[in-house]
């Protein structure tokens, strides 16, 4: 009687393991079929600004290129506000599917230590998939200004600590984010004056209410060329093509400086690899595309994509450690 029900109990057992077997199996199946066939249906691009601003004109010069190499239509959701943020927490939210997409900026790096609540985790809550576009900034200042040069910046900023006043779009800005770098770095001191955005910034600049000023090189640019204002040097770790005789900051006695605008492409953590890789190997594509990258360069942008997904996410931990860093020794705190 005991073997009889001991033999049935196996038989049941093995039933049910061969079915468990079958279920996982189905679902294993049934996820690589999603990865194998997507994207089957339109996806959705949040981009963090409102239309109209740098984030979203980027997005929309690349998202057509991206759906030709999808086979599908993008669609552009604008979802701006909180810098960045509340865009950036509509895609953490999303389902893990590659359906929800973000444009990512550097300021999301930078708000996870700026501001008190963010409701994510850049590193913890995104899967990344690819760096798109690097964007210089320009150190620059008024004529009357009597340095000529990065070191005679700094050899004047030391001999007036705190006095030497420079504008930026605003406070937490990649401006702001940038020129406060170059003071930690260079062991000077300035007064901020934030405005609300970076042209009015530059205007005063030029008017000379404010000595010295912080945009991105394309604005710059025009203005050191016609000699309204003085150029010290880009942001980037390089010279930029579009003006190779303009030497970086760093090469100029400011050992490792680097402090760009950049714009990524990044999805929910959890969206499978065979979903990320796709859309790695389409936004690549995308960028590469001749007119993309021409449109960019006149724009005075980069485009980079990514070898890698996992290059680009090196990158993000990079710059929230390197944030995190100068918001907390320079003291800023978001208005």
């Amino acid at each position: 009687m005991f073997a009889e029900s001991m033999e049935k109990s196996m038989i049941i057992s093995a039933r049910c393991y061969a079915g468990l077997i079958v279920l996982v199996s189905a679902a294993t199946c049934s996820l690589f079929a999603q990865a194998a066939a997507y994207p089957e249906k339109p996806v959705r691009w949040v981009v963090p600004s409102v239309a109209g601003g740098g984030t979203d004109t980027t997005t929309r010069i690349i998202a057509p290129k991206l759906g030709e190499a999808l086979g599908q239509q993008i669609v552009i959701e604008n979802r701006g506000g909180a810098s960045g943020n509340i865009g950036a927490e509509v895609v953490a939210r999303s389902a893990p599917d590659g359906y929800t997409l973000l444009t990512c900026i550097a300021s999301n790096a930078s708000n996870l230590a700026l501001m008190k609540k963010v409701p994510f985790d850049l590193v913890r809550d995104f899967a990344p998939v690819s760096l798109m576009v690097t964007v210089p900034e320009m150190i620059l200042s008024h004529p009357s200004l009597p340095a000529k040069n990065v070191r005679e910046l700094v050899a004047l900023a030391k001999s007036r600590p705190g006095q030497l006043q420079y504008s930026t779009g605003g406070v937490g800005s990649i401006q702001h984010m940038a020129m406060e770098l170059f003071l930690l770095t260079t062991g000077t001191k300035m007064l901020h004056v934030p405005y609300k955005a970076t042209h009015p910034a530059l205007i005063d600049a030029i008017a000379g209410h404010v000595p010295i000023t912080v945009v991105a090189s394309l604005s710059g640019l025009p203005h050191m060329r016609s000699g309204r204002l003085r150029g010290y040097g880009v942001t980037s770790a390089k010279r930029i093509s579009m003006a190779p005789d303009v030497p970086t900051i760093a090469e100029q006695g400011v050992a490792g400086y680097e402090a760009v605008q950049w714009f990524g492409l990044m999805a929910p953590a959890g969206t499978p690899r065979d979903v990320v890789m796709k859309l790695h190997t389409a936004i690549t594509r995308a960028l590469n595309d001749p007119e993309v990258k021409k449109r960019f360069l006149d724009d005075g942008a980069e485009v980079t994509p990514s070898a890698t997904p996992e290059e680009f996410g090196n990158l993000v931990r990079v710059e929230v450690a390197k944030w995190a860093k100068v918001v907390k020794d320079a003291g800023i705190q978001a208005e």
